[in-house]
């Protein structure tokens, strides 16, 4: 059984709850990333701080890690038994991102830092739009070398029949 999964993909996806699937179905501690990064008021930690604390949580003998990050992404990868990659359309995860921001604005989403409510961020929404053209090419770029499992999921049929499918390895 894979002890360590990874969950990446554009925000909008659908890699938080995928994530919290597979814990339910495996027992694996689930790891937001969004969790871990962002300090209340929406701060963003110092780059020391931020990659200690993720080869801290890549250390540790089991889990599953939500969130793309690129920038600590080769040492998640270093450690992962196990790679989904969530890969929507721009628009569908637009779309998500936009009734995920309405569902909870003001609030603060189970899968976020305390202290980081919703709110609408011109930036964040660009992000997601151009997340096919400008990180994924990177990410791609970061898995070439990965010799784990590997599942490339592109729409929600192929995220359901491969929760149906799940094993764990």
């Amino acid at each position: 059984m894979a002890e360590r999964i990874l969950v990446i993909g554009s925000p909008g996806s659908g890699k938080s709850t995928l994530a919290r699937q597979l814990g339910e179905r495996t027992g694996l501690p689930v790891h937001h990333l969004d969790q871990l990064y962002w300090r209340p008021g929406w701060v963003e930690p110092d780059a020391e701080t931020w990659h200690a604390q993720v080869r801290a949580l890549a250390a540790r003998p089991r889990w599953i890690i939500d969130g793309t990050y690129a920038g600590t992404l080769p040492v998640r990868l270093a450690a992962a038994d196990k790679v989904v990659l969530l890969d929507l359309s721009p628009l569908r995860c637009f779309w998500r991102v936009i009734r995920r921001i309405l569902g909870h604005l003001g609030k603060v989403r189970p899968d976020m830092a305390e202290g980081c409510p919703e709110r609408f961020d011109l930036g964040f929404l660009g992000y997601v739009l151009l997340f096919r053209l400008r990180t994924l090419p990177r990410v791609e770029a970061m898995l070439e070398g990965y010799s784990g499992a590997f599942a490339w999921l592109g729409n929600r049929r192929e995220i359901a029949d491969f929760l149906k499918d799940f094993r764990g390895s």
